[in-house]
């Protein structure tokens, strides 16, 4: 059987809330200018800001090829749900991405993989991609016990959501072990590639576009390790070095 082909490769970063305004649009403008190394690594780049910065960001980033993401959204287009964010808007915004069902987001705000389904599948409908954060909480010292765990636990997390996007459309699935989130190091690679390649074929058969990132204490060195189970990389604190994130753009792309 001849080997499945993989798609493009893709890097971004999440800003979460650690930016204030001011700061945000200048680390959006120092993305800019990362567009041609992404664009001559063959690397899809993406940034997602907080909410309030969308529309700026979408103006300083609209001559690119840089993706806008935003960092969740609601399940509903439209209605009376005080300080949520609709899909709709997120898209005449300028987003092209949604990221959706962060681990903090399930632990602080009770979000459920039947809520997150929901947001995906909403964000889909509306041309929107849908960036799933999926992840076990659980670690087991012994390797093959901590693989079909993460299986066990993540499978249900992926099914839900490819099962409330259209089979035609884009989806991108980041693989961050809770337990890896915020760690010295990230996962281990034989881990990550384990669970990824399992993963993967949850998704074997859709017509759309499926893409499978890493994040969790992600940084130099870490992508060459796991390109076999992942198509690219999901940054968090270590690329708000603008420096951090070429770095990681230029591996990425020659790995």
């Amino acid at each position: 059987m001849p080997p499945i082909a993989r798609p493009r490769r893709i890097v971004g970063v999440s800003l979460k809330m650690y930016f204030d305004l001011t700061s945000t649009l200048s680390y959006v403008r120092g993305v800019l200018q990362l567009d041609g190394d992404a664009w001559n690594s063959n690397v899809d780049l993406f940034v997602i800001p907080d909410f309030v910065s969308l529309t700026e960001s979408q103006r300083i980033l609209e001559s690119s090829s840089v993706m806008l993401g935003a960092q969740d959204s609601h399940w509903e287009d439209k209605g009376a749900f005080t300080g949520e964010v609709s899909p709709v808007v997120l898209r005449q915004a300028g987003a092209k991405i949604v990221e959706i069902g962060h681990a903090e987001r399930r632990a602080l705000f009770g979000e459920t993989d039947e809520s997150v389904a929901k947001k995906a599948g909403a964000a889909a409908r509306n041309g929107l991609i849908p960036l799933v954060c999926i992840g076990e909480k659980t670690h087991y010292s012994i390797a093959s016990a901590a693989v079909g765990a993460a299986i066990q636990e993540c499978k249900p997390q992926v099914t839900s959501v490819l099962a409330a996007v259209s089979d035609d459309q884009e989806v991108i699935l980041a693989y961050e072990p809770v337990w890896a989130i915020g760690a010295k190091e990230p996962a281990d690679p034989d881990h990550v590639v384990n669970v990824t390649k399992e993963l993967r074929k949850l998704a074997a058969g859709r017509s759309g576009v499926t893409r499978i990132v890493y994040g969790g204490s992600a940084g130099p060195g870490t992508f060459a390790k796991i390109a076999e189970g992942v198509d690219g990389l999901f940054l968090g604190r270590f690329a708000h070095d603008i420096q951090n994130l070429k770095k990681v753009i230029e591996e990425v792309g020659g790995a």
